[in-house]
């Protein structure tokens, strides 16, 4: 059973991390990036029917709405857990912070976690992994919700941005381990940025 992980090296080499300031060509990159991954059998996560005829994921447009600069809250003392998966496997994760932000005039915050084992990987100490579900969750995004990678800002504000949000592998194969978005990480907003879900 192939895991999730596998992505995020090609996500953070790839794409890498969030910006400073909104960046078009930045998602652009992004967007066009990942379609060669999915378009190519070594690093797809597609079943080989879908691969034989993929040419695009499917992307909201574009939106400056959705990059914000959050304030990142650190929680000190937090335990390690393992955290739920579409399988049986748990991967320890411990909650880094919470970042609290504002769309449209409302306030909202998620939960940040950081992967003990990958925190390990040199190069990778400050990784955060940011899972979040929205009210387009199962409408026009995936049920199981979205990701977003980012890295431990120097000070107390990180940027986030939903457009380059993207699907756990399980949204295209059941042949993957996916961490579950935790319940606490459910946006009572319509998140209309990042990757919708597949075959839709």
């Amino acid at each position: 059973m192939r895991t999730i992980l596998s992505f995020v090296f090609l996500v953070i080499f790839n794409f890498g991390f969030s910006q400073e300031k909104f960046d078009v060509a930045t998602v652009e990159k992004f967007q066009k990036e990942l379609n060669i991954e999915y378009a190519d059998a070594k690093t797809s996560p597609l079943d080989a029917n879908d691969l034989k005829v993929f040419k695009s994921l499917d992307f909201f447009p574009i939106d400056k709405k959705f990059f914000v600069l959050a304030k990142l809250v650190r929680t000190e003392n937090e335990k390690p857990f393992k955290m739920k998966t579409s399988t049986d496997r748990k991967p320890l994760y411990v909650k880094y912070g919470e970042v609290h932000f504002a769309i449209d005039g409302k306030s909202f915050h998620l939960n940040v976690y950081k992967n003990i084992e990958f925190s390990k990987k040199k190069g990778f100490e400050d990784y955060l992994f940011l899972p979040f579900s929205d009210l387009t969750s199962g409408k026009e995004s995936y049920i199981g919700g979205r990701y977003i990678d980012l890295r431990t800002p120097k000070g107390n504000v990180i940027a986030i941005d939903f457009n380059t949000s993207y699907n756990p592998y399980c949204a295209y194969s059941h042949r993957y381990s996916c961490p579950i978005v935790p319940l606490e990480n459910d946006l009572n907003i319509e998140i209309k940025a990042g990757v919708k879900k597949f075959n839709d």
